[in-house]
């Protein structure tokens, strides 16, 4: 493979001295161009790529501080490195003041062009490669990337897009499987902090020892086995962002410890006399009732105040059956693209209103896993309801209009809201359809469909 050599134009209004080092460039893998005028530099910034720039700070006409903020002003990332005799050093520091990337006093020999051009060039292709990465990660992870048709997950997404800039620590809760994780990547994608790295640990996963040595690091020598020093994860997340998957899960005796980072900053590895500073954003997640666990003695008040300062609810899926049409889609395209053998094509109607029924105890895991397994046994382009998985509920039959409380006695209102998601799923998602069979508007469709953000706690809690 073929990698095109550095364009580099070498500006200086001798044009003899531009093209003595353009030649020195060239020998050593450059693509340079001399030119006596900035003007023509101007020129072939406007109509050509051009990744670098080396220019005399003092010509007639236009001087080396005018090109470097027309260089900069149409690529603020390309690299340029000034010339300039003894006498203008207070111009050249000023350059650098304004964006250069450094200055050379006349006379130099060529190899220190060599090496600053060089070095400037690496570091404005890291600088490329971090902003595509950046930009890349906020699109695949932007909150307008997100299925969210219901209120309750448009509240969440909306106090995620507020959040994401700041350093504020968040606490995500929510059922098994409704996009804790996902939520986490994206609070990291859309914060300053997304050219760091995105570093999680499960703290159910490992026993109170491994979890300790594996979050905080240890010293050689800590314990046995302790063969080398360990950083930990806090120092690898340094600049970027740590989640405590299941943190309810953690073990009192660390929760001391982690309040400690929290309040301090500073983390102390397994065995050292000394803590080191960390510059750490807390993610924390949980399925656990946190309050409750507080109150059972088995997780610190303390730690949950400093955690819980912005919290973020993610409703399940049986709470939002207005996103179940749209991620269907989703999850099908996806599988499609895994599986180019596979003939499924679409659901049909009778196929999602059975979805819609279902109560989801998985929520949005277990739909992706249903429709990949549809995708990869059905036989025929559309699937029929008969081609679905058993799906049943918690206990073991189908889910009604009052799912787990057809024996409760409910409001009203929450009635309505039940039966009107529940009808929605009889009809295959379509709200005129659904709104002609329950012999109302589609506006009072609409308004017992959201009924949940008014009257239901647990729907309202994303809007905090």
């Amino acid at each position: 493979m073929t990698t095109t050599a550095p364009r580099v134009l070498v500006v200086d209004d001798r044009l003899e001295m531009a093209e003595t080092l353009a030649d020195g460039l060239a020998e050593r893998g450059f693509d340079p161009v001399a030119l006596a005028s900035a003007h023509e530099a101007v020129a072939r910034l406007e109509s050509e790529r051009v990744d670098a720039v080396v220019t005399d700070l003092r010509m007639p006409d236009m001087d080396g501080l005018e090109l470097l903020a027309v260089s900069r002003r149409l690529d603020p990332a390309r690299p340029v490195i000034v010339m300039t005799a003894y006498g203008a050093i207070d111009t050249a520091i000023e350059s650098i003041r304004r964006g250069a990337y450094h200055y050379l006093t006349k006379p130099f020999r060529q190899e220190e062009l060599v090496i600053f051009l060089g070095r400037a060039l690496d570091e404005s292709r890291v600088r490329r490669e971090a902003a595509a990465l950046r930009a890349t990660l906020q699109e695949r992870f932007s909150p307008a990337g997100f299925v969210a048709r219901s209120a309750a997950l448009r509240a969440a997404l909306d106090v995620v897009e507020r959040i994401a800039p700041t350093d504020v620590p968040v606490l995500l809760t929510g059922e098994t499987g409704t996009g804790k994780g996902l939520i986490a990547r994206t609070l990291h994608a859309l914060s300053p902090r997304s050219g760091a790295r995105f570093v999680t640990v499960n703290c159910a996963a490992l026993p109170e020892a491994l979890l300790e040595s594996e979050l905080f690091g240890h010293v050689k020598g800590a314990f046995t086995g302790a063969t080398q020093d360990r950083p930990g994860l806090f120092a690898e997340a340094e600049g970027g962002t740590l989640l405590l998957d299941e943190i309810g899960e953690m073990p009192v005796a660390l929760q001391a410890k982690l309040l400690h980072v929290l309040e301090s900053g500073a983390v102390r590895a397994v065995g050292a006399s000394r803590e080191r500073h960390v510059d750490v954003r807390i993610v924390a997640a949980t399925h656990r009732d946190l309050r409750r666990r507080v109150r059972e003695g088995t997780f610190r008040e303390d730690l949950l105040y400093r955690l819980d300062v912005v919290p973020v609810n993610l409703p399940p899926l049986r709470e939002r059956q207005e996103d179940i049409p749209p991620l269907v889609d989703r999850f099908l395209a996806a599988a499609r693209a895994r599986y180019p053998t596979a003939v499924v094509e679409r659901f049909s109607p009778e196929a999602l209103g059975r979805l819609l029924e279902h109560g989801w105890p998985g929520n949005v895991r277990e739909l992706a896993h249903v429709v990949e397994r549809t995708v990869l046994l059905c036989r025929r382009p559309e699937v029929s309801a008969a081609d679905l998985p058993p799906l049943e509920d918690d206990r073991g039959r189908p889910a009604g209009p009052l799912g787990d409380a057809a024996d409760a006695v409910l409001p009203v209102r929450e009635l309505q809201r039940r039966y009107a998601r529940w009808a929605l799923g009889r009809c295959g998602g379509q709200r005129g359809r659904t709104a002609e069979r329950l012999g109302i508007d589609p506006k009072t469709l609409a308004k017992w469909l959201d009924e949940a953000t008014e009257g239901d706690p647990s729907g309202g809690e994303t809007a905090a």
